[in-house]
């Protein structure tokens, strides 16, 4: 078949791989000059089942109200005059129960550890690096309350496949030399060994190269998708900037504007954009920077290795499609880096970046089929994309040939929440 691909992202270069193998004639349409220039471009570089706990829980909710008085808090909502925002919140409160935090992080937790199987397959046979790391990932809290809370989470999670080890305060620095230093201001946390890391936007460029040469993938940049043209139950070409695109087949993978075309189409597709931060920076000294991946539960920072280069994210902030930043809103972030890994780096040398993931009111992605008979969905993957990026690629592949997925994904459908 010849199959259209809208969006050159990590999801989108990795479906695009995985639909070429099956002998496809695959078209990638990307409005910017390069593969991973959008969400996929700078991330916390974990690659993390063990970040599989859904955003809508219990408290969450207590966190999500309070964002809109404290800007200071790792999730910001900034009220604005956005109809849809309003209405994804209310989707968002529903999905703040017990029953459906379990089973919503069930369903990413099963998606992640496919996923990450899938990311080391991939890279394998494509024979590329990625600045990857594979010694697991600290999730930390600071005071005793936080852990005993956050704890039971994880606990969740390990009870449900996920290899997990709980350590107190004495094991720290044995799992990860890099906190030694500040082990005594950490009150203990959860190490999860089959988590890794690695630099999403490095693996992106890199498989986008392969497709490309080995797999025939044809990428098309500078092309700005603008509509879908329909005629009954299909869509019969794609309206782009340089011209209509005929297909037998639709991927959309646009990350958080895939709700904005989905929805001038019909599609009930609840992707709202995030924006998150994050900064890089090279190690002055990298004997006193991470060795792994980690995670402050309490101030909500991801950080990860990335060769000589220290890479650190944080914050959800609700401001609709505003990607814009200012340097204040990266103190945090420079105040939790300082604090973790005193001397390892200087911040003027860092580059700073702002990018919005497209999150789903449950925290789930929508994979699979939509409305029309030839169009199908790889997006809503929050922030997670990168981990579930060649999990969700294999999946879709999978549908588009007919054949039975490896792993469950009733939760993953079109109209699940």
């Amino acid at each position: 078949m010849r199959i259209l691909v809208l969006g050159a992202g990590v999801v989108g270069t990795a479906a695009a791989a995985y639909l070429a193998r099956d002998g496809h004639e695959v078209t990638v349409v990307e409005r910017h000059d390069q593969v991973a220039r959008g969400t996929s471009y700078c991330n916390a570089g974990l690659v993390s089942p063990g970040d599989a706990t859904a955003w809508a829980s219990p408290e969450a909710l207590k966190t999500f109200f309070r964002g809109i008085f404290n800007h200071n808090l790792g999730i910001r909502v900034r009220l604005r005059a956005d109809p849809y925002f309003y209405l994804w919140s209310l989707r968002f409160l529903r999905q703040c129960t017990t029953p459906r935090l379990r089973a919503n992080s069930l369903a990413k937790l099963r998606l992640a550890l496919y996923a990450r199987d899938c990311i080391n397959e991939l890279s394998a046979e494509a024979g590329i690096g990625y600045d990857e790391r594979k010694r697991g990932i600290f999730y930390f809290f600071r005071s005793q309350r936080s852990f005993d809370t956050g704890s039971a989470n994880y606990r969740f999670l390990g009870e449900h496949g996920l290899p997990i080890e709980i350590v107190g305060r004495d094991r720290i620095a044995e799992i990860e030399p890099g906190l030694a230093a500040v082990k005594d201001k950490i009150a203990g946390g959860i190490y999860s060994p089959v988590d890794q890391t690695g630099d999403s936007r490095q693996f992106t460029e890199r498989l986008a190269a392969y497709a490309a040469d080995k797999l025939g993938v044809v990428f098309r940049f500078g092309t700005t998708v603008e509509a879908l043209d329909t005629e009954g139950d299909r869509v019969r070409a794609v309206r782009t900037s340089s011209g209509p695109l005929e297909a037998d087949a639709v991927v959309l993978c646009m990350g958080p504007e895939s709700g904005l075309l989905g929805r001038r189409h019909g599609l009930d597709l609840p992707v709202y954009p995030v924006k998150g931060y994050a900064m890089t920076v090279p190690l002055e000294d990298p004997s006193k920077g991470p060795t792994m991946g980690g995670a402050d539960e309490d101030s909500l920072i991801g950080y990860s290795r990335l060769g000589d280069r220290l890479r650190v994210s944080s914050t959800a902030e609700f401001t609709g499609f505003d990607r814009n930043w200012k340097p204040r809103d990266f103190a945090s972030i420079f105040r939790a880096a300082h604090d973790l890994f005193p001397g390892s780096f200087d911040e003027k040398k860092a580059e700073l970046w702002a990018g919005l993931r497209p999150m789903m009111p449950s925290s789930v992605p929508v994979i699979g089929r939509a409305r029309y008979r030839n169009l199908y969905l790889n997006t809503g993957h929050g922030h997670l994309g990168w981990t579930t990026s060649c999990g969700s690629g294999k999946v879709l592949a999978d549908l588009v040939a007919g054949r039975e997925p490896e792993i469950d994904t009733q939760a993953l459908q079109y109209g699940h929440e």
